[in-house]
């Protein structure tokens, strides 16, 4: 009797000493190592604990299976357990895919709104990438109505944003993609008349992901003018043993903000320095986190940020906030990812630069892809996933020497982030859904 309560007491400690994922307010051990529920993965970091994973893969090797696409798209695949979810255009539509992992479709759902293509690069409304708790899954678009469905395809609710919080001013749509956690929605409208200097639209929303039914909303006025009220960035969660908040990016500045009830933490400028102002500096890239820090990207080559987390008000000029700032050298499409000490920056151009994440020491900076960089890459089994718009896929190892492990050339347009679930990567392409696994 008595070893058999040490032994209940023991794995109540393992269990509790496990990393967990919140889904709807529910602790589960170990499913963040499993799953790839959101853009970014489970703790947003863009990164997995798996291990095994293949450096080279290609169409005739370590390939398990390829699906055909209805038609292009910039989303990313999400994955829970034996379901993979996945948005796209088809013609003048839009949809929701759902596949096991054998690559069989289960079954797709029409997505409100038509499809419209945005650029001469075939960019077009399916942009933001859906996300998932295993019990649902959630979908939007750039026109902006926003689905729930069960995993079985059944729709459950939809909310038109534009219908409930106004038109949509923006160039390339609102590509940006909510953030799921504990039973909530978060997302930005961050928006405008790009012709001139009059007050941009800055929404900050926190949804019940049950119902759809707001929670709160936050007006997070900004002084951007022109292109620069809109934003393509996505939320993102600062959590540690001490704090946590969303943060939020846009309209020249990046903002904290409670979960709670949205109120502002802190704020940051200088991204768009008054003295040499764009007026077309919008950002697309989104901020990366990590214990104790954020880095805070700009856009078209300018500064890039590293604040300290545990600090409010207003930053910009708080020397004590900063762990370190470059004045040139942000991604302007692909988020920074941080791991084990190092930050990763993959410059459009196909420069890659590694820096320490406490002191912005720079240990590489090497144009390593003959490829532009249009998605944020992912880390996994001590391999740096980094995914270029005319499908390569470059494999570097970790660390603060620039090792290259594979270049392998899908043949296939992508702006996708890879996930990774089970041993699997799962790469989307403009034509294709691709698993790769050397199990």
């Amino acid at each position: 009797m008595q070893r058999a309560c040490l032994l209940r007491i023991a794995a109540i400690v393992i269990l509790a000493s496990l990393p967990a994922v919140s889904v709807w307010g529910v602790d589960q051990p170990n499913r963040a190592d499993n799953n790839w529920p959101q853009w970014r993965g489970a703790r947003l970091d863009s990164y997995s604990s798996e291990t095994g994973l293949p450096a080279e893969f290609g169409k005739d090797k370590n390939l398990l299976w390829r699906v055909e696409m209805p038609g292009p798209a910039g989303s990313s695949p999400v994955v829970w357990d034996d379901r993979i979810f996945v948005t796209s255009a088809n013609g003048e539509k839009l949809e929701l895919l759902a596949l096991d992992t054998s690559g069989k479709q289960l079954w797709s759902a029409l997505l409100d709104g038509e499809n419209r293509q945005l650029r001469m690069d075939s960019a077009n409304y399916a942009a933001p990438s859906p996300v998932t708790d295993g019990k649902h899954v959630w979908a939007t678009s750039s026109a902006g109505v926003l689905h729930c469905f069960d995993v079985a395809g059944k729709p459950v609710w939809k909310v038109d944003l534009q219908e409930r919080y106004g038109k949509f001013d923006i160039q390339f749509g609102m590509a940006n993609t909510p953030v799921l956690d504990n039973g909530r929605l978060y997302h930005q409208l961050l928006h405008g008349n790009m012709q001139d200097d009059s007050p941009g639209v800055g929404l900050v929303l926190s949804l019940d992901a049950e119902t759809g039914k707001e929670i709160w909303r936050h007006d997070r006025p900004s002084k951007a003018t022109y292109e620069n009220k809109h934003s393509y960035a996505s939320p993102i969660i600062y959590r540690d043993a001490d704090r946590e908040y969303l943060i939020i990016h846009g309209g020249d500045v990046a903002t904290a903000h409670s979960l709670t009830d949205g109120k502002e933490i802190w704020r940051v400028a200088g991204l768009n320095p008054a003295a040499s102002y764009n007026n077309y500096l919008r950002f697309v890239s989104s901020p990366g986190v990590a214990e104790g820090l954020i880095v805070v990207p700009s856009a078209k080559g300018g500064p890039v940020l590293c604040l300290r987390a545990d600090k409010q008000g207003e930053l910009t000029e708080d020397a004590s906030a900063y762990h370190w700032k470059i004045e040139r050298g942000t991604p302007d499409v692909a988020s920074p990812v941080i791991h084990e000490g190092l930050v990763y920056l993959c410059i459009e151009n196909g420069l890659v630069t590694c820096l320490d994440a406490k002191t912005g020491q720079q240990y590489y900076k090497e144009r390593l892809l003959s490829d532009q960089h249009r998605s944020t890459p992912v880390i996994a089994d001590g391999k740096l996933y980094i995914t270029g718009r005319k499908g390569s896929v470059l494999v570097l190892a970790t660390g603060k020497e620039p090792k290259v492990l594979a270049e392998n050339d899908l043949g296939e347009v992508t702006t996708a982030s890879p996930a990774i679930s089970n041993g699997k990567i799962y790469i989307r392409t403009f034509e294709a859904l691709y698993c790769f696994s050397s199990k």
